[in-house]
């Protein structure tokens, strides 16, 4: 794994509530480093060492827009069975069920984060993996601003599945402006062995789909912790350029419109 020199905490922080009451305290996940850590430098989806410059500056200036205000939505989808819930569960309660329950239709999680001193949420959507519940996980796919595909480390019929998963999640989003994780779970389950074949395809799959792979356990929680704080960053990452961007072309907008004004009064 990438040598990552970023610090990661449980910080408390208040939310606003009506006079008279006292603010319940939640944690938010803080996020301060010079480095992007990813898993596999073959399968990233990039390999740069710290956040881009733009966006290290428009933090420090205070200049990221209405990105603390905005709610990221992140789906999670996969096959029957692959750990869906319990990565979810591992990262947002730090616990592991061992009694297997299905999803049924969809659930979420709301995890907050604090990134170069940014406020920043992600909204991780928990999908169905049965055939009898996809119409219904389908109308949530929408809106979202990175997708996590999941596949069991065990079992090779799971990561062949991914390509489906990624269609359906596809068709209800903009390919271009989506982030792809590709996510095997299970790795406590998966012998050395095993797991150097399983990974090579998933290597691969991961370049031809165009999305970043990581292995993780959520019985141990190994990885687990750094996918999400990888999801974190680069969804953020995402959301200060492009918001960066906007607040350029409205600048470029008002120049212009205001050149044409001089003009006609001249």
């Amino acid at each position: 794994m990438h040598k990552c020199l970023c610090r990661i905490v449980k910080i408390p922080v208040f939310v606003i509530n009506f006079p008279g009451t006292s603010p319940p305290p939640f944690y938010a996940n803080l996020i301060s480093c010079s480095s992007l850590q990813f898993f596999n430098e073959g399968a990233a989806l990039h390999t740069e060492d710290e956040f881009d410059t733009k966006v290290k500056t428009a933090c420090q200036e205070q200049r990221t827009g209405t990105v603390g205000f905005k709610i990221s939505k992140v789906i999670v989808v996969g096959d029957l069975a692959v750990g869906k819930t319990c990565l979810i569960n591992r990262f947002c309660k730090d616990a592991f069920d061992k009694n297997y329950k299905a999803t049924i239709g969809v659930d979420f999680e709301m995890e907050r984060f604090e990134v170069l001193g940014v406020p920043f949420s992600l909204q991780l959507w928990d999908t169905a993996g049965q055939e009898r519940f996809k119409c219904i996980a389908s109308t949530y796919y929408r809106g979202a601003q990175a997708v996590i595909i999941v596949f069991d480390l065990t079992d090779v019929a799971s990561l062949q599945h991914t390509r489906q998963w990624l269609e359906d999640a596809m068709k209800e989003n903009d390919p271009t402006n989506v982030l792809l994780f590709l996510v095997g779970t299970k790795k406590d389950l998966s012998s050395p062995a095993q797991y150097s074949l399983i990974e090579e395809d998933a290597v691969k799959m991961a370049a031809e789909i165009k999305a970043e792979y990581w292995a993780v356990s959520s019985l141990s929680g190994e990885n687990v912790r750094e996918f999400f704080f990888r999801v974190a960053s680069l969804t953020f990452e995402s959301n200060v350029l492009a918001e960066l961007e906007k607040s350029g072309s409205r600048r470029i907008g008002e120049v212009v419109s205001n050149s044409v004004q001089c003009c006609s009064i001249s």
